[in-house]
């Protein structure tokens, strides 16, 4: 008898009520009960029983159709923890050379240490020497794989927000990506092996990766920036034509419905300039890991409605607190010739913070 895909008791739990399909992305875009998370559960309990064969193109189609952005999980009465599924589902489904071409590329590269300390000096990003503290009290920034070479400026602007911050060198991947992308052994070995190289308590920019170190390493060792500085505030102002600006808020799909924090970035961001709510703010942008990548078509479809989003709001920015979101944000804006900027919140408080409140 061959081992079961997915853990029993975690499939056992949907009850299939319906309460996630209004807070589904892909079943609002399609209104096909196989892209909702209901209609994938079920989906999966076929494969588990085997009335579907593990390459049927359905199952092929909504592993990868799925943005994995849990806003499914929240709203779940039975507290189905949908996203681990997805992960065993992507493990099962996704081996081998039946993972997405551009998804192992990612993965190799990730997993290169030797390419990133490099590119990330060569980028500037912050450093930092030894923690002061002894190793249980020290705080490490952990610096993202691919926001160290994309965004340089984003840890910079964490250390000036909190310059106790030390940025151990050397690091690596956290392997979110891994997890994210059908091999979740990988993910976990490569986040043991982090927090093994970053003492004390894990400071994060990116809320995809404290989703995924957290579950490894324990809520107790790592923190998303905005969560870490909410007990001591912002200070200063951010001012757009002599006015206080206008601030909109992208929520990290991982951070909010994986952890639950969401209050801590609009808390902030609010004392340093006007927060503007977005409708759907809550819901996912479309960059969702390597989605963006894999499947570019819908990614733009559920993009191009949030930034009209974002111009329909009168913003003078909008604020990312994940990698991937700003790029995604950022390229939308672009495309559409915005005058919006989006920024990642560690940017929008360090530049506040260089000017009093008038």
């Amino acid at each position: 008898m061959t081992d079961p895909v997915f853990d029993p008791d975690l499939l056992s739990r949907c009850i299939s009520c319906g309460f996630c399909l209004p807070a589904c992305p892909t079943y609002a875009e399609t209104g096909d009960e196989a892209s909702s998370p209901r209609g994938r559960i079920n989906l999966m309990r076929s494969l588990q029983n085997g009335d579907l064969e593990p390459h049927d193109p359905v199952l092929r189609e909504q592993s990868s159709q799925c943005l994995g952005c849990r806003a499914c999980e929240p709203v779940c009465p039975a507290g189905v923890e949908y996203g681990q599924l997805l992960e065993q589902w992507r493990d099962h489904q996704w081996q081998g050379r039946r993972r997405p071409l551009r998804a192992r590329a990612l993965m190799l590269v990730a997993g290169m240490r030797a390419v990133f300390r490099p590119l990330g000096a060569l980028r500037r990003t912050a450093r930092g020497g030894r923690a002061a503290e002894p190793a249980p009290a020290a705080v490490s920034l952990m610096l993202g794989c691919f926001e160290r070479v994309l965004f340089p400026a984003v840890s910079r602007a964490a250390r000036k927000l909190a310059p106790e911050l030390t940025v151990p060198a050397g690091q690596g991947c956290c392997g979110a990506l891994h997890a994210h992308n059908g091999d979740t052994a990988a993910g976990t070995r490569l986040a043991r092996r982090l927090g093994e190289d970053l003492p004390g308590t894990i400071v994060t920019t990116s809320g995809g990766c404290a989703a995924h170190m957290t579950s490894v390493l324990g809520s107790e060792r790592v923190r998303e920036l905005s969560a870490y500085l909410a007990d001591r505030g912002a200070g200063g102002e951010l001012r757009v034509e002599g006015r206080r600006a206008r601030v909109a808020l992208q929520d990290s799909c991982h951070l909010r419905n994986g952890l639950g924090v969401f209050k801590q970035p609009r808390d902030l961001i609010g004392q340093v300039a006007d927060y503007v709510e977005l409708p759907s703010a809550a819901t996912c942008c479309g960059a969702a890991g390597t989605y963006s990548l894999l499947r570019p078509r819908d990614s733009r479809r559920i993009l191009d409605a949030k930034i009209q989003e974002i111009e329909a709001a009168g913003v003078d920015y909008v604020a990312a607190v994940n990698p991937g979101c700003l790029r995604q944000l950022r390229t939308g804006l672009r495309r559409a010739r915005s005058r919006v900027k989006a920024v990642h919140i560690a940017e929008l408080l360090a530049q506040a913070a260089q000017h009093p409140p008038m």
